[in-house]
């Protein structure tokens, strides 16, 4: 296959997909049977989301993210929906919301605890009288069967497929129906924002929000790629038959406004491809991969520039780093597994574990079970991986919904994963010791383990400069004035020494971790 010749440097070439132990999988599942190209499957730091098999209607698990092993059948299930549900997405500013949309042409959004309270780290929001009831989730996931939604949105004419929620505004919520109308509401009134109607002849594939939320993108059953300009209702830019085949196409817009498709050639070959938003006559790259007949579902990590294709029915997982130079679409490799997937979720890269160099995470769904797929950068080094973790999107929206109807665009309120650290004690202990003792400077090396307030004897080859006498004794008849400034000022020597040292130990582990990674 063409895309395996390109072989460069980069430091995703050998990332390493690795499914978790039987006992970390959620079993007995009854993943949904309908036959719709989505993800059957939501994620988010909390919790794992799975439409599954209901009768009479639609319904969904909600599980927390700890509750691995066999799910009772009469585990409590989100089954307000009176149609199969189709598609749902958390929002990404409040990790106890979720809305799906459904067959019964409706959608709804759902809330957690304190998630419409105003509680800490989850803003409220300002729901109309008229809307129904809030139910409330516990932090270890249903107790009962949830049936009344926070929010019904009614506006479609036929069944609901896809909802996705604005990247950077609070309550912004996309729908799309085969009814061929876009609609994006605001949540928190239950409000009809805008209705984009008569922009796509047939049926709506997929829709993918640029970073900052300007605009979205379409890939559509009429075999054109889409750009949108939501507020002004009016197509940007448009790409006619951007994949030539019948089957489902996908599109995604990536950090720098590239769009990414996956399709079908002429042939039934399955395609990846990549566009510039400003000339959309030519691709700048498009790479052919195989003749299955599985929809190519794309997840994009912004921070990496990292592309992650999962066909419905493969068995694969293959990776893809974008970069500025042709032919911008480097293949990576490949994960494999024995049994193919029906859908996958997808991890925000808040939820990953940073001490383990994990830089994706899946959960795939076999016919029975969801299986965590980690993917992993090696790294012999234990600190933290600057390179691989920059600031990522964070949980908190970076404007209100009336401010995004205003016409203000905003970008991600990014955070630091850096607090998500946490440095191996024993190995830490085990370097201060040794570079210490190398100074000869046992006296600061015990203070620092042990955390005394009280410095032990200075040993002879300690320079002048670090000489400290033994501080006196308060309250045994000693004038404490003079005494009390030496001892303060012989405190902050100390403390001044100890920071010195952690500044050394921190230059010497990095030099240690550039070596290790074949750095010069």
């Amino acid at each position: 296959m063409s895309f395996r010749k390109v072989v460069r440097q980069s430091k995703f070439r050998h990332v390493f997909g690795q499914p978790v132990k039987t006992e970390q999988c959620y079993d007995d599942i009854r993943v949904s049977r309908v036959t719709w190209d989505s993800t059957f499957c939501a994620v988010n730091p909390s919790f794992v989301a799975i439409i599954v098999e209901a009768s009479g209607g639609g319904a969904f698990l909600v599980l927390p993210l700890h509750k691995t092993g066999r799910i009772d059948k009469s585990y409590p299930t989100v089954c307000g929906h009176t149609g199969p549900v189709l598609d749902i997405d958390w929002c990404p500013h409040n990790d106890h919301v979720i809305a799906s949309g459904s067959e019964d042409c409706t959608v709804m959004v759902r809330g957690g605890l304190g998630s419409w309270g105003g509680g800490r780290g989850h803003p409220a929001l300002s729901l109309s009288p008229l809307s129904p009831q809030v139910w409330q989730i516990p932090e270890n996931g249903l107790s009962q069967p949830l049936t009344e939604p926070v929010v019904v949105l009614e506006g479609h004419s036929k069944r609901v497929g896809i909802v996705t929620w604005h990247p950077t505004a609070r309550n912004v919520l996309l729908s799309a129906g085969c009814d061929n109308v876009v609609l994006i509401w605001n949540v928190g009134t239950a409000e009809e924002l805008y209705r984009l109607d008569g922009l796509h002849p047939d049926l709506i594939y997929s829709v993918s929000w640029s970073r900052d939320g300007s605009r979205f993108c379409t890939a559509c059953k009429d075999k054109s790629v889409r750009v949108i300009d939501p507020r002004r209702g009016t197509v940007v830019a448009e790409k006619e038959r951007a994949h030539e085949g019948a089957r489902p196409m996908r599109a995604i817009f990536l950090a720098d406004g590239k769009i990414f498709t996956t399709g079908f050639s002429r042939m039934s070959e399955r395609q990846l491809a990549l566009w510039d938003t400003e000339n959309l006559e030519e691709p700048m790259g498009l790479q052919e991969l195989d003749s299955s007949n599985g929809a190519l579902l794309p997840f994009y990590d912004p921070d990496t520039n990292v592309v992650y294709v999962c066909g419905k029915g493969d068995s694969s997982i293959r990776y893809f780093e974008i970069t500025e130079e042709p032919p911008y679409i480097h293949f990576l490799n490949t994960f494999t597994s024995k049994e193919p997937q029906r859908g996958m979720g997808w991890m925000p890269k808040r939820g990953l574990d940073v001490n383990k160099c994990e830089i994706a995470r899946f959960y795939k769904l076999h016919e029975r079970k969801c299986e965590p797929i980690i993917m992993t950068v090696p790294r012999k080094s234990d600190l933290f991986q600057d390179d691989l973790y920059p600031d990522t999107a964070g949980p908190e929206a970076a404007m209100e919904a009336e401010e995004w109807v205003a016409g203000r665009t905003a970008g991600p309120v990014l955070v630091s994963l850096r607090q998500a650290y946490v440095p191996s004690k024993q190995r830490d202990l085990k370097v201060s010791r040794r570079s210490l003792l190398h100074d000869g400077r046992t006296a600061t090396a015990a203070t620092a383990s042990t955390g005394a307030t009280t410095p032990p004897p200075t040993p002879p080859t300690a320079p002048a400069s670090t000489r400290f006498s033994a501080p006196p004794v308060l309250g045994s008849g000693n004038t404490t004035g003079g005494r009390l400034e030496e001892v303060l000022q012989e405190v902050a020597a100390l403390r001044a020494l100890v920071a010195e040292q952690g500044q050394r130990i921190s230059r010497l582990e990095e030099q240690l971790s550039r070596l290790e990674n074949g750095h010069v």
